[in-house]
């Protein structure tokens, strides 16, 4: 199972300590949300945040890109030290593009889904992913409660996967605590985003762990 603390939660203040505890918390991945007030009302940080925080962790760049035109983006990201780049299907047209673009640039592609979403939209694309990242809140802001409706999506994309043999992560996002972590984990994601679910805890490495326990507890019992 891997445990991906978001920096949206962090204090932004302390960008650099918050990394630092990041790196140490036992976390396998940083999370980027990265919001540009159009694709979602809101807006968080840019390359320069994500330059900036590289140095203190090798931990791999999970940036999530929110973004109405990630094609503009897609590069800076690269540079600024990016390891996954998520695009929305969403974006449609612009979706293949994105794949391959994001792949001419070395670097992993994940595709993200809205809760309104019909998964059939993914489907397409699940050969040419490497994570498919289901949203379960409605995205553009941090805090939000877990939508319980989006667990069969996570249940689909996991016997897609069994189905066509595939090896793409599902990854869940929004509203992901101890609880909602095991029972997506119970229903068949194995990375798991989580921001003042493990920001908000007092020992963030206890939290990783505890969130690590609880989540490998679920997906045993989903075996057995």
């Amino acid at each position: 199972m891997i445990i991906a603390p978001s920096l949206l939660a962090a204090n932004f203040a302390q960008l650099k300590k918050e990394t630092v505890r990041v790196q140490r918390s036992g976390a396998d991945w940083l999370h980027l949300d990265v919001m540009d007030g159009q694709f979602v009302p809101n807006i968080s940080f840019g390359p320069a945040v994500v330059k900036a925080v590289r140095p203190f962790t090798n931990l791999m760049f999970d940036v999530h890109l929110m973004c109405g035109q990630p094609e503009v983006l897609l590069e800076p990201f690269v540079k600024a030290g990016a390891d996954r780049l998520t695009v929305h299907v969403e974006l449609d047209t612009q979706v293949i593009p994105l794949i391959w673009k994001i792949r001419s640039l070395g670097r992993e592609v994940g595709l993200a889904i809205n809760p309104p979403t019909a998964m059939q939209a993914v489907e397409p694309y699940l050969h040419q992913i490497d994570s498919l990242l289901v949203m379960t809140v409605n995205p553009g802001f941090g805090g939000q409660e877990f939508i319980t409706e989006t667990l069969p999506k996570i249940q689909q994309a996991a016997a897609w996967r069994r189905e066509k043999n595939l090896r793409y992560h599902i990854v869940v996002d929004g509203g992901i605590n101890f609880k909602t972590a095991a029972e997506c984990a119970h229903a068949g994601a194995d990375v798991f985003v989580a921001g003042t679910g493990l920001f908000g805890q007092k020992s963030l490495k206890g939290a990783v762990k505890k969130m690590r326990h609880l989540t490998e507890k679920a997906a045993s019992a989903t075996l057995l």
